[in-house]
């Protein structure tokens, strides 16, 4: 193959993960949107339960598909436990601070999960960061506590929840997050993606069920509560998966990890455009402070450069 081919094949190769790249972070900054929507009608439980129900009933037949029940069975028990801490606490908590903070920024908070993920590989799984990773938690940390401690009211508001408590929720999630990350790492290496994808939101339907139910609104949520529901189910949570693990393939985890850092402006602007959320020039300045130290903190960005 000549050089001009291989660049070629390159730029192909480029383009195309590019392209969902940017697709999924679209996608993903929509589920605030349609989970706050959700979450208005149906209550916190309720709408992470339907979601992640929605989005069982469309991973179950693609994997019987390709013959992976024997491997589901398998691994039942860690995908479980990774159900349970990547999808249906995450999900909860964030359907919960929904109530009463916006979608930025809960979407700027969602930003850390590569920051906590960091923290708990280190302490974890001994994967000791290099001095700019230390400093890029020092940052990263430092901006939460900025844009917490704009949010640290626990007085309930008119949505009838504290922000504080929103925000703590929030700072769950992703905490939730990081651990199901390295769980996956350690347990699940080798298991085909939409096994593990599959599995966990099983998992997750699972131990959301008989809550969502106690749970369940007395009246009748409207039909944009349904689809919002729908929508989030099986574009953001199915659909995104399958880009998610694509995205993995062609362009390194690192890279994938990556898209939690543009989420954020997909969901400011669909916040801004169909809710008519304010964006405060703090959030912008804490969203940065959190996305420059969480890049330092899993090696994305580096200081200085090694010579050749």
């Amino acid at each position: 193959m000549t050089a001009a081919s291989q660049g070629n094949a390159t730029n192909l190769s480029t383009r195309s993960w590019t392209f969902d790249f940017i697709l999924l972070a679209a996608i993903w900054g929509s589920s605030f949107l349609f989970m706050r929507l959700g979450a208005v009608e149906f209550g916190a439980l309720p709408t992470a339960a339907l979601r992640v129900a929605i989005a069982t009933v469309f991973l179950l037949p693609l994997l019987w598909r390709r013959g992976l029940g024997p491997q589901l069975r398998q691994h039942w028990k860690p995908l479980f436990v990774v159900g349970l801490l990547n999808s249906a606490i995450p999900f909860a908590c964030f359907s919960f601070a929904l109530l009463s903070i916006t979608t930025g920024l809960s979407a700027i908070l969602n930003a850390t999960v590569p920051l906590f993920g960091a923290v708990i590989a280190w302490l974890w799984l001994k994967d000791r960061p290099t001095a700019s990773r230390i400093l890029g938690l020092a940052i990263g940390f430092t901006g939460v506590a900025l844009l917490a401690w704009d949010k640290a009211s626990f007085k309930p508001d008119a949505s009838g929840v504290a922000p504080g408590w929103a925000v703590l929720a929030c700072l769950l999630a992703t905490v939730c997050y990081g651990a199901a990350a390295n769980a996956t790492k350690r347990y699940l290496g080798g298991v085909p993606a939409l096994v593990t994808a599959t599995g966990s939101q099983v998992g997750a339907t699972l131990v959301l069920a008989l809550p969502a139910l106690w749970f369940w609104p007395d009246h009748r949520p409207s039909v944009q509560a349904w689809m919002s529901l729908a929508a989030v189910g099986v574009l953001c949570t199915g659909v995104a998966y399958i880009l998610y693990f694509r995205l993995i393939e062609q362009a390194g985890p690192a890279r994938a990890l990556a898209v939690t850092f543009v989420v954020p402006v997909f969901a400011v602007f669909y916040g801004v455009v169909f809710l008519g959320e304010a964006v405060t020039s703090w959030m912008v300045l804490c969203g940065v402070v959190i996305v420059c130290g969480t890049a330092l903190s899993t090696g994305l960005l580096r200081l200085g450069r090694r010579a050749r």
